[in-house]
């Protein structure tokens, strides 16, 4: 059986490089949701010279739109999306400095040459399992876009989140 390696986030350089498509690791550290619509906005911002509302610089994208609290909760059900719905917009993010992307669901071919040519990763999460994923949730926030509800942008701190390496380094992919 396959011993699970525990990584803190931001990734480092070495770590990407380490990680190889199939294995299983596990996360702790800071994520950002965002899905489709806060994609466009970042690359509109980015087309016009703005400046992003977070740093992509190493970071880690999530892509999901948790649902509300409730009763004194965290946060409310929070699965991955479908990722293919950012593929369109993932690459020039990617070129802008983003390193990881965690969601469900296969890549296009655009999205693994970015991945490849800029040494970053792409990590599967389980879908149909936001209920669960909510306990592994220790701090949420909203940064950025909030007037999009469930989609606008949250900050938050996972501990222990398994995943699978789906897209290394590399370009290997190991999603049908």
């Amino acid at each position: 059986m396959q011993k699970i390696k525990s990584f803190n986030l931001p990734l480092t350089g070495s770590d990407i490089a380490n990680l190889k498509c199939g294995e299983i690791i596990s996360v702790s550290g800071t994520v950002y949701t965002a899905r489709d619509a806060a994609h466009k906005r970042f690359t509109e911002a980015m087309a016009n010279g703005e400046r992003l509302p977070i740093a992509l610089n190493d970071a880690a994208i999530y892509y999901c739109g948790p649902t509300p609290a409730e009763n004194g909760e965290i946060i409310g059900s929070c699965g991955p999306t479908t990722s293919s719905r950012m593929d369109d917009y993932a690459p020039a993010l990617i070129e802008a400095g983003l390193k990881v992307m965690i969601g469900k669901g296969k890549r296009s071919d655009a999205v693994t040459k970015a991945i490849k040519k800029h040494r970053a990763i792409y990590l599967s999460a389980i879908g149909g399992a936001g209920a669960l994923y909510k306990h592994k949730v220790k701090s949420c926030k909203v940064v950025a876009y909030a007037d999009l509800g469930c989609e606008a942008v949250h900050e938050l701190y996972i501990q222990d989140v398994q995943l699978l390496v789906a897209t290394d380094s590399l370009g290997n992919t190991c999603l049908l």
